[in-house]
């Protein structure tokens, strides 16, 4: 019974301890989502990749013309061909050019398809580099941030479980510190003035290398 009574004793002083260190517990949260968003960063690289994605659309139509050429070329071959009033050879002369402008049609539908894959691709790739170099970038401040005010724990209050539900269900009111508005302040206080353009990093300048001595 004694020892019952102990472990019971040190279940409540565990507890009691928890409580009052969770009590202690400094917690924030932060909309990780508006933070991207209002990020200028993120505004310039989706200028950016606009940009790219416009020109990847362009050279496509470029193919597409050249596509819809050949095939008006192929239909008037075809259609020259069945005139009835040219001769048997000029007849096997125009259907061997329909056969070899066929040919550079359906060479010219395979290239427009590997293009588009291909660009699909490199777009995809490049926007997920670019969303990880700035959410890299965005964490890195909002460390520094939650050392700086001494926050034990910080969550991104956007986070969605895999069932899609928001991990964090309630927040009391005044139980956490929401850092989003300071966070959007402090990434973008290097912003450059509107219709600014956005600065070019300069390129790294190769090591210098010594002559080898004689």
């Amino acid at each position: 019974m004694i020892r019952s009574a102990l472990l019971a004793l040190l279940a409540l002083l565990l507890t009691t301890t928890a409580t009052l260190q969770a009590a202690d517990l400094k917690i924030g949260v932060i909309d990780m989502s508006k933070v991207f968003q209002e990020f200028h960063k993120t505004k310039s690289a989706a200028e950016k990749y606009k940009g790219n994605y416009e020109k990847a659309a362009q050279e496509m139509q470029e193919r597409q013309t050249v596509y819809k050429n050949l095939s008006a070329e192929a239909m008037k071959l075809q259609k020259t061909a069945q005139d009835p009033i040219i001769t048997p050879e000029q007849r096997n002369k125009y259907a061997a050019e329909l056969g070899e402008k066929v040919k550079e049609i359906r060479s010219m539908e395979m290239e427009m398809q590997e293009f588009a894959e291909r660009r699909q691709t490199q777009l995809k790739q490049e926007d997920m580099q670019i969303r990880k170099g700035l959410y890299e970038e965005i964490l890195v401040v909002v460390r520094d941030r939650s050392k700086a005010d001494n926050f034990d724990i910080v969550f991104d209050k956007t986070g969605v479980s895999l069932s899609t539900v928001p991990i964090i269900l309630h927040v009391k009111e005044g139980a956490a510190a929401d850092l989003t508005d300071q966070l959007i302040v402090e990434l973008n206080k290097d912003a450059p003035p509107p219709g600014a353009e956005p600065k070019k990093e300069e390129p790294t300048a190769a090591p210098k290398t010594e002559a080898p001595k004689k």
